[in-house]
């Protein structure tokens, strides 16, 4: 799932790819627009994003099993990001990766495909800087509802091809953001 916002951010657009598992071919996809009803305030994305989402949810013939959110889960200030909220709401397990990192700390990221380093608050394990390609910036998983971090890191690379990010946010984004400006 991603969520773009076309017209100057006065409209949220949510997109869905469901894809299937291990292959990673598009089953279905949706689409959502709406006014956005909610400020952009950094941390508090999700109000703005969710309801979105809920409604290409409303669209979808075929429900996930497992939503990976272009956004963050756990690895938030509020340890509360738009995956979790979103996985709570539908009760569906939620991984957060995001392209860039809200908070935290982290040691040197192995250079190698799937090497990882925990991301830190404190002495707390909020989520992964995971290197889904060499030679390729890496990016923050933290868990959204009921996976593990381990399990979350594992699932992000099964899901990931070619590209720095995995397929199903990919080509989330594409729909939300790139297809959004046409």
């Amino acid at each position: 799932m991603d969520v773009g916002f076309p017209e100057r951010g006065r409209t949220v657009r949510a997109a869905v790819a469901v894809l299937s598992f291990p292959d990673l071919e598009l089953v279905e996809r949706a689409v959502a627009q709406r006014p956005a009803s909610f400020p952009y305030v950094p941390g508090l994305l999700s109000f703005r994003e969710v309801p979105g989402v809920l409604d290409a949810m409303g669209h979808l013939e075929h429900a996930p099993d497992l939503i990976l959110y272009d956004g963050h889960g756990y690895a938030h200030p509020r340890r509360f990001g738009a995956a979790c909220h979103l996985g709570v709401l539908l009760d569906v397990p939620t991984i957060g990766v995001a392209k860039k990192r809200l908070v935290g700390t982290h040691g040197a990221v192995p250079e190698s495909r799937g090497g990882w380093t925990p991301l830190f608050d404190g002495e707390e394990v909020i989520g992964a800087v995971l290197r889904t390609r060499v030679n390729v910036k890496p990016v923050y998983v933290s868990t959204g509802h009921r996976v593990g971090l381990e399990s979350a890191v594992r699932l992000v690379m099964a899901c990931t091809r070619r590209y720095r990010l995995p397929e199903p946010t990919r080509l989330a984004h594409h729909i939300a953001s790139v297809e959004g400006r046409r």
